[in-house]
């Protein structure tokens, strides 16, 4: 199949971005508000919590490759991508309604038990899901721009199912103050809404796309010789890299934007707002990446993204040097608007990139191995999450932050540093080694017309002993 004829249908994008909804929605919520749930609801000690989600992320380290590898070499019917994500269902929905609804008289060490077995049964069975999902989605094109419009409706919907979590982490503060409320009844009947719609969705998705018959059973050797294939692509090990190094910066903002809310900004129940309005233009104006990506090809474009959301995010540094809550409110609205919109080129393009990197780890080995790389992206993203989640707690202590008190002028910049400094130094890093990546279209429309030769010979070579074996 040629490049330019490889275009993909809007039937076949919606059903392959719809999962990203439940998947958006879910992971959110994890990430905001079960730390308030386990330690103001069910009372379990904020170290405690910590310690798990540690454990959740050592966990990663063999769970990841091993989710992509084993994708990469199932043979079964349903195929080697759909088989996995309609697998992920059952375990996915054991998991996340298992974090939010344990049973009422579980208490002490039986319930911090539970909730390690949940949280960390969760988070390995969003893997099951999202490395063969982001592995199908780079395989179901090989069409350079063709891919960037796919993971950009995939943006489009995990936005979207972040943006609901939002309102549902709103609902569950609130409940959480009112006289009579019952957090707990409310978080379970969330869950089991959220795993209803997911489920749904996973079937959609599962139904109606199909997969590539000619890139099933190409992956050969075990999950060392892969992850050696990942390490030993130029394009790729840049590209882990630039990712590692982005997502440090990044995770400072996810870690910390409840703290800057209230500490620095003095409005903390605006904290759902700023994030929403980061998130609208993210999801917005993915339609703008994509003839900007055709005009100045995907790496400049997405090297622009980066360094706009570097310089949104080091604006805030200037936040405990206003006066007025009121400008402080401006200021932190207009910034995070700016790098949402900065947001949304790197989920359209990145994923994108990512799958022109396959298509050249195919033209050097013959393989086809999309989940063991998006595994290794995975893995990247988690683990930069959890060097920056530790590193804030250091930080914050040797500052001297003390919770639910006026914090010192030291504490605050030492927040700000976080969470706006730290993420513009990350990203002009990022920027500046992505400069040096080579594989723009005019490389890989070198690498396309040889894969596509490739593939026209093993057909023809195919026919024609499938016609001697018939004589």
């Amino acid at each position: 199949m040629s490049q330019s004829s490889d275009k993909v249908s809007w039937s076949t994008s919606l059903a392959f971005g719809a999962p990203a909804i439940g998947a958006g929605y879910m992971y959110l919520i994890l990430s905001l508000y079960v730390m308030k749930f386990s330690t103001d609801v069910l009372l379990i000690a904020p170290a405690v919590m910590g310690a798990i989600f540690s454990l959740s992320r050592i966990w990663d380290a063999i769970s990841d490759p091993l989710a992509g590898y084993l994708s990469d070499r199932t043979t079964l019917r349903l195929g080697r991508r759909r088989t996995w994500i309609l697998a992920s269902c059952l375990p996915i929905s054991a998991g996340f309604y298992a974090v939010f609804a344990p049973p009422m008289d579980m208490q002490g060490a039986d319930l911090t038990l539970w909730m390690t077995i949940a949280i960390i049964g969760f988070y390995s069975a969003m893997t099951l899901f999202f490395v063969p999902h982001m592995a199908m989605g780079a395989e179901l094109s090989t069409d350079y721009h063709e891919r960037s419009r796919l993971f950009g409706v995939r943006h489009v919907f995990y936005t979207l199912g972040s943006i609901l979590s939002l309102g549902a982490m709103y609902a569950l503060i609130n409940e959480e103050f009112a006289d009579g409320g019952n957090v707990r009844l409310l978080a379970r009947d969330l869950a089991f809404v959220a795993i209803g719609i997911m489920v749904v969705l996973v079937v959609y998705a599962v139904t109606a796309l199909r997969e590539r018959p000619e890139f099933q059973n190409r992956q050969q050797g075990g999950p060392i010789k892969a992850f050696r294939d990942i390490w030993g692509n130029p394009h790729a090990r840049l590209l882990i890299t630039v990712t590692f190094i982005e997502n440090v910066g990044s995770a400072a903002i996810a870690a910390l934007t409840l703290y800057v809310s209230q500490y620095i900004v003095g409005a903390p129940a605006m904290a759902p707002l700023i994030i929403l309005a980061y998130m609208l233009p993210s999801s917005l104006f993915v339609p703008l990446w994509l003839p900007l990506s055709k005009r100045y090809g995907k790496i400049r474009v997405w090297m622009f993204g980066m360094v706009l959301t570097g310089v949104s995010f080091g604006g805030m540094f200037a936040l405990p040097f206003i006066d007025s809550m009121d400008q402080r409110l401006i200021v932190i609205f207009v910034l995070a608007a700016f790098a949402g919109l900065a947001a949304g080129c790197g989920g359209t393009l990145g994923p994108s990139v990512q799958g022109d990197v396959i298509d050249y780890d195919e033209y050097m080995t013959g393989e086809r191995k999309e989940g063991s790389y998006f595994a290794a992206w995975n893995f990247v993203y988690k683990s930069a999450l959890g060097v920056m989640l530790l590193l804030t707690g250091f930080v914050l202590d040797f500052a001297g932050f003390v919770p639910n008190v006026e914090q010192t002028m030291q504490v605050k910049i030492a927040m700000v540093s976080l969470y706006g400094l730290f993420p513009l130094v990350c990203y002009t890093i990022g920027a500046i080694l992505f400069s040096r990546f080579k594989l723009d279209e005019s490389a890989y429309e070198t690498i396309r017309i040889e894969l596509d030769a490739r593939r026209a010979q093993a057909q023809a070579e195919a026919s024609g002993s499938a016609q001697a074996t018939g004589q």
